[in-house]
């Protein structure tokens, strides 16, 4: 694996809610680039620490998680449809739920 690349990607809401996974500390990198509110302080710490592993000065592991965060921050983070899935799974099989 790549020493910029997320172990696990994180999926993002974009644009018109459009989902998008994001594996690298480069695409983070961008996206966090291009994000419009450049005075944000979340986004700030966010872009240093991919800035920082891009230097190697972090593992990309760390700054996946500056980048979660910041995803929080701004109800960007996609639900996981897995858990959706289940949930939806155990609704319709509960008799006491219609």
């Amino acid at each position: 694996m790549k020493p910029d690349m997320f172990e696990e990607p994180v999926t993002v809401l974009l644009g018109l809610g459009i989902p998008t996974e994001v594996r690298s500390v480069m695409h983070a990198y961008q996206i966090l680039s291009d994000w419009p509110n450049a005075g944000d302080p979340a986004r700030e710490l966010a872009l240093k620490a991919c800035k920082a592993a891009i230097k190697w000065e972090i593992d990309a592991q760390t700054a996946r998680s500056i980048f979660i965060a910041f995803a929080e921050r701004h109800d960007l983070l996609a639900p996981d449809v897995g858990s959706l899935v289940a949930q939806n799974k155990k609704r319709n099989s509960d008799p006491h739920i219609r």
